[in-house]
C-alpha cells in the first residue's frame, strides 16, 4: 500500500488523505546560546520519548541533525537503549546529518563530513533517516544532490530556493554532473499542518479545506502535513484528536489523517532514473525568492566568523594532507574531534552570524579550537620531518597536489642573502635589580630557554651580568653554573644593583623562496632564494613580467596583464548606510554611496625581487550611523575610517595581492571594493562547495523579500576580464559603474539588530527584534585577503580554479633540527594530479586506507589523473566508501566529485642528496 493511502476499518478505499509528520525543528542556537536551548531541547525530548513508549501510533522526527539526539543524551546518557529502541523501531527518525547546516557558509568537504558524523552516529542508534532534510537552509547548494546520492541517499526535502516554475509537490533535483534525487518540496514550509490543529472542534473543515486547496500541487498523492516548527513539541492531545477525527472521517467527509514520519512518507515514492525523469527537473543550485526568504544578508554580517571558518577548514585539510603522507603516528581522533568542531559550527543560525553575540562569540571559540588542533597536527608532522634538516634550513611542505614555487619569511641569523623582509630586535630585556633579586633570573631559565629563544652564553661584568641568546642552540651552557654564580653575588652583596641585559644575537627576516614537488617537501636554506621574472616597487608602481600595477591618486589600482588585459580602478572602496539588520541589507534612500577618500598616504613595504609590496592608506569622513528619528538617513555627524591595503606582487604569480585591514569605527553600514570589469556583463561566476556556478545579473522575487542579487562565493568570483580569489566566503553583486560594470565585494557589514519590523527590503520580520551590538564591529579588526586576476579569457582558460588553491594554501614551513652546516636531503614528493581538476580530500581512513577526493573544475569531460602512491592503485568509491564500477582512468564528469582509496603507503624516508 502507498505510504500515504489511508482507509478506515470496514470501508473502501478513500481519495489520499493527510500524513502528519510530528516534528520540532531545533535550532540549537540563534536567539540563546547553545545550552539555553538544550535545556529546552532535553525537557522536550524526555516527553516525546515518553510519549512514543506509551502510544504504539505516535512517530516523531527529530529535524534531520543527529546534534539533537547527542545534545540530549550528553545529559541524559542513561536514556540511550530506550532512544535507540525507537530508533530501530522506525518511530523516532534522526540524522541524516550532524547538523542541519548552511550550504553556502562552509566548503563541500564539511559538508561531506557533516553527513559522515551525523550517519555515523545516527547509525550508533539504529539507522539515520534515508531522507536528505534541509527544511530551513537559505538557499541550497548546485552539488547538494550529488553528496546526498554520494551517501546512498536519494531523497530530499526542502523549502527555500525552489524557483517559481516548480508546481507540484515533488520534482527531481540535479547536480551539474547529472546526479539526481528526488526532492519533497515544502511549498507551504515546515509547519504546514499547523493550522489545522490551531482551532479546536474544526479539525474535520480545516483538513478538507486544506486537501482542497493543496490539490493542484498533490493531485492524487497523499498530502504531507508538517506538523512543528522551532523549539516546539506536539501538543499532548494530538494524537486523541488524530483518533477522534479518523473515526468520524467517513462521515464527515473528511480526509483521514496518518501520523508518520518523514521516511514513512517517502518510502514507497520510487528514485529510479524512469521515475526522476517522469518530474519536473530543476538543476543546480536553488537561489530563488519566489516562495520563502532567502535572507542573503547573512553572507556579509560577521565576516569575521567567515574567516574563521575558512581558516579552520583550511588548516584541517593542509593537516590531513600532511598526517596522510608524511605522518608517523595516529591522528584520527583528533581529526574527529576538530571536524566535529567545525560541523557544528556551520548551523544555520551559527556561522550565518544572525543569531545573538553570545551565540557569536561560543561559534568563533570552537572554530579557534578545530583551527589548533589542525596546526598542532602539522607541527607535529614537520617537527618529523626537519628532524635531519641542518638549523640553517628549512623544511617547506606544499599541500596541493602539483609543483609550484612558493614563498614565506623565515628568520635568519645575522647579515642575510636575499631578499630581507625586515630587521627583529634584539634588546630583548634591559632591568636593574639588587643581588638578592638576581635569583629571579633563575625562575625565567627552563633549561637553556629564555624569553623564547636559547641561551648561547653569558658574561659578568662589572655591575653587569649579560645573557646572549639566539633562535638556535650554539656551544655548551650549564644551568648549575649560572645558579652557583648567581648565588655566590647574592652571597657577597645583597644589596648591590646589578644591571641585567638579555640580548638576541641579530636575527632578520628574508623572503624565501622555493620549488616544491606535489604534496611534498623539501629542504632549502634561504640564501638560494633567487627568481628569473624579478619583481618591483616604487610608492607608485609595482612591476613584474606578468602583471603591472600603477596606484592612482585616489588609491585605486590600474593592472595591466602580460595579454593586455587592463582593469582602470581597482580596489576603489564604496561605502553606504545600511538600516537593516543580520539577515539581509538595507538601503538607506536619502543618503547617496560615499567613494571619496579624503587622504590617500603610499609606501613602499618590499622592494623586490621576489615580493614588491605597497602601502595605500586610505582615509575617509564617513557617517557615525543611521538617524534614529528618520532611518532613510545617515547622521551629519563623521568619523574617520582608516583602510590600508596592503597591494602586493609576487615573482611568478599572475595576479595581484590585496590584503585590506580596517579597524571600524562608525555604525550601520556596508563597505565593498570594486573592481572594474571595462565592459558590461550578462553573468558572472562564483566557486565554492565543488562547483563554478553561472549566475545571471537579477534574482528570481515573488515572495515578502527584495530579490537583491548579490551572491555567494568562497574559492573565485570571475566577470568578464576580472577573476578575483578568495580566502573566505565573500558576498559579491555585479552592479552597474561608469565604464561598464563592476564586481562589487562586500568587506564589512555592520548593524545593530538581529532582526527588525520594519525592513525596506522584506516584508515580515526575520526573527525577534533583538539587540547585538557585537555585530556593529566597532572597535573590531576585519582583514580581508583576495587577489585580482586580469585575463581576457574565462575562469577555465586562465586556470582560475589552481590559482585560486595556489594563493589559498600557504606552504607550510619548519626550521631544521639538525645541526647546522650540514647536507640538504633531495626533495620528496607526493602524488600528482593532471587535468582540469582540484583536490578536495586526502586524508587516512579506517582499515589503514588513504582517500582522495577530486573536483571537476571544467565545463566538459576531461581526463584527469593523480598518482596512485608507490606500490599501489586507486580505486573509485562512493563517499561511503563502497566501490563503485568505475575506473580511476574515466573520464572526470563535468561537475564530478570523485572519491579514490588505496592501501596508505609507508612513512616516506628522507635521503640525503642535495648539497
Amino acid at each position: 500500500m502507498n505510504a500515504g493511502a489511508i482507509t478506515s476499518a470496514g470501508s473502501p478505499p478513500s481519495e489520499p488523505g493527510i500524513v502528519l509528520v510530528p516534528h520540532t525543528h531545533w535550532d540549537r542556537e540563534w536567539y540563546e546560546p547553545h545550552d539555553v536551548f538544550r535545556l529546552r531541547l532535553v525537557h522536550v525530548l524526555d516527553d516525546v520519548v515518553a510519549r512514543l513508549e506509551a502510544d504504539p501510533e505516535f512517530r516523531f522526527t527529530l529535524d534531520g541533525q543527529a546534534a539533537a539526539v547527542e545534545d540530549y543524551l550528553e545529559v541524559r546518557p542513561e536514556q540511550r537503549e530506550r532512544v535507540a529502541a525507537l530508533v530501530r523501531a522506525g518511530r523516532l527518525a534522526v540524522g541524516p546529518f550532524l547538523i542541519l547546516l548552511d550550504e553556502f557558509c562552509c566548503d563541500g568537504e564539511t559538508i561531506v563530513r557533516n553527513l559522515e558524523l551525523g550517519l555515523a552516529r545516527a547509525g550508533h542508534l539504529g539507522a539515520a533517516m534515508p531522507v536528505g532534510y534541509l527544511p530551513d537552509m537559505f538557499g541550497h547548494t548546485a552539488q547538494m544532490p550529488q553528496i546526498l546520492r554520494g551517501f546512498g541517499i536519494t531523497h530530499a526535502s526542502l523549502w527555500r530556493g525552489v524557483p517559481a516554475a516548480v508546481t507540484e509537490h515533488a520534482f527531481s533535483w540535479r547536480a551539474p554532473d547529472g546526479s539526481a534525487v528526488r526532492t519533497e518540496y515544502l511549498f507551504d514550509g515546515y509547519g504546514s499542518a499547523l493550522d489545522l490543529f490551531a482551532v479546536p472542534d474544526r479539525l474535520a473543515e480545516l483538513t478538507a479545506r486544506y486537501r482542497e486547496d493543496t490539490r493542484s500541487w498533490y493531485g492524487a498523492d497523499p498530502v504531507l502535513g508538517m506538523f512543528g516548527t522551532d523549539h516546539m513539541a506536539p501538543p499532548p492531545d494530538l494524537m486523541d484528536r488524530v483518533r477522534e477525527h479518523n473515526a468520524t472521517s467517513e462521515r464527515t467527509g473528511a480526509p483521514a489523517i496518518r501520523v508518520a514520519t518523514l521516511t514513512e512518507y517517502l518510502a514507497d515514492r520510487p528514485t529510479d532514473a524512469a521515475a526522476l525523469a517522469a518530474l519536473p527537473e530543476v538543476t543546480g543550485e536553488l537561489r530563488s525568492h519566489a516562495r520563502g526568504n532567502l535572507l542573503p544578508g547573512v553572507f556579509s554580517i560577521r565576516t569575521n566568523l567567515k574567516a574563521a571558518m575558512a581558516r579552520a577548514e583550511l588548516t584541517l585539510t593542509q593537516a590531513e594532507r600532511l598526517d596522510a603522507l608524511y605522518g608517523a603516528e595516529d591522528h584520527r581522533s583528533f581529526f574527529d574531534l576538530a571536524w566535529y568542531r567545525v560541523v557544528e559550527s556551520t548551523a544555520h543560525d551559527s556561522i550565518t552570524g544572525c543569531g545573538v553575540d553570545e551565540t557569536a562569540e561560543q561559534v568563533a571559540t570552537r572554530l579557534a579550537t578545530a583551527a589548533a588542533v589542525g596546526r598542532a597536527v602539522s607541527e607535529r608532522v614537520l617537527d618529523g620531518l626537519a628532524r635531519d634538516v641542518p638549523s640553517d634550513a628549512y623544511v617547506v611542505a606544499n599541500t596541493l597536489p602539483w609543483p609550484r614555487t612558493v614563498q614565506a619569511e623565515v628568520v635568519v641569523p645575522g647579515a642575510a642573502e636575499g631578499q630581507v623582509a625586515g630587521e627583529l630586535p634584539t634588546a630583548l630585556g634591559d632591568e636593574r635589580m639588587s643581588g638578592a633579586d638576581l635569583v629571579k633570573i633563575l625562575r625565567r631559565i627552563h633549561g637553556r630557554e629564555l624569553f623564547g629563544q636559547q641561551i648561547t652564553g653569558y658574561t659578568w661584568g662589572e655591575g653587569t651580568l649579560h645573557i646572549e641568546v639566539a633562535e638556535v642552540p650554539e656551544g655548551p651552557f650549564d644551568l648549575a653554573v649560572l645558579t652557583e654564580e648567581i648565588h655566590a653575588a647574592v652571597a657577597a652583596d645583597a644589596h648591590r644593583t646589578w644591571r641585567v641585559l638579555t640580548t638576541a644575537r641579530p636575527r632578520q627576516r628574508v623572503v624565501l623562496q622555493a620549488e616544491v614537488p606535489a604534496l611534498g617537501h623539501v629542504a632549502v636554506r634561504p640564501s638560494s632564494s633567487t627568481t628569473t621574472t624579478p619583481v618591483s616597487a616604487t610608492p607608485r608602481h609595482l612591476s613584474g613580467a606578468l602583471l603591472d600595477v600603477v596606484v592612482r591618486d585616489d588609491g585605486t589600482l590600474t593592472l595591466t596583464a602580460a595579454d593586455g588585459t587592463v582593469l582602470d580602478g581597482v580596489a576603489r572602496l564604496v561605502d553606504a548606510g545600511d538600516r537593516g539588520d543580520s539577515y539581509n541589507y538595507g538601503p538607506v534612500a536619502q543618503a547617496p554611496a560615499l567613494d571619496a577618500p579624503s587622504s590617500v598616504y603610499t609606501e613602499v613595504v618590499a622592494a623586490g625581487p621576489l615580493r614588491a609590496a605597497v602601502e595605500v592608506v586610505r582615509r575617509y569622513d564617513l557617517p557615525v550611523g543611521v538617524d534614529p528619528e528618520d532611518r532613510d538617513r545617515r547622521l551629519d555627524k563623521t568619523e574617520e575610517l582608516v583602510v590600508r591595503m596592503l597591494v602586493e606582487l609576487r615573482a611568478g604569480e599572475p595576479f595581484v595581492r590585496l590584503t585590506t585591514r580596517v579597524v571600524n569605527t562608525v555604525r550601520d553600514h556596508r563597505l565593498r571594493l570594486h573592481v572594474p570589469l571595462g565592459t558590461q556583463v550578462e553573468e558572472s561566476v562564483g566557486a565554492g562547495q565543488f562547483d563554478v556556478t553561472s549566475r545571471g545579473r537579477t534574482a528570481e522575487g515573488g515572495w515578502g523579500e527584495y530579490p537583491l542579487p548579490t551572491f555567494p562565493a568562497t574559492g573565485f568570483v570571475s566577470a568578464g576580464a576580472a577573476h578575483v580569489l578568495l580566502r573566505k566566503l565573500t558576498e559579491y553583486e555585479v552592479v552597474p559603474g561608469t565604464d561598464g560594470d563592476e564586481l562589487a565585494l562586500t568587506l564589512l557589514r555592520a548593524v545593530g539588530m538581529m532582526s527588525v519590523n520594519v525592513h525596506p527590503l522584506r516584508d515580515e520580520p526575520a526573527g525577534s527584534e533583538i539587540p547585538v551590538p557585537g555585530a556593529q564591529y566597532l572597535g573590531t579588526e576585519v582583514t580581508t585577503s583576495l587577489a585580482v586576476l586580469p585575463y581576457a579569457g574565462g575562469w577555465e582558460e586562465a586556470d582560475v580554479a589552481r590559482w585560486a588553491e595556489s594563493f589559498r594554501h600557504d606552504p607550510l614551513v619548519r626550521r631544521g633540527l639538525a645541526p647546522a652546516g650540514g647536507q640538504l636531503r633531495a626533495p620528496v614528493t607526493g602524488p600528482e594530479l593532471t587535468g582540469p581538476a582540484v583536490l578536495s580530500s586526502l586524508r587516512r581512513v579506517a582499515g589503514d586506507r588513504l582517500e582522495a577526493r577530486v573536483v571537476s573544475m571544467s565545463r566538459t569531460g576531461q581526463r584527469v589523473g593523480l598518482a596512485a602512491p608507490a606500490g599501489t592503485e586507486w580505486s573509485v568509491t562512493d563517499l561511503r566508501g563502497e566501490p563503485l564500477r568505475v575506473s580511476p582512468d574515466d573520464e572526470l564528469r563535468s561537475g564530478e566529485v570523485r572519491t579514490l582509496r588505496a592501501p596508505a603507503p609507508p612513512v616516506a624516508t628522507p635521503e640525503e642528496g642535495q648539497p
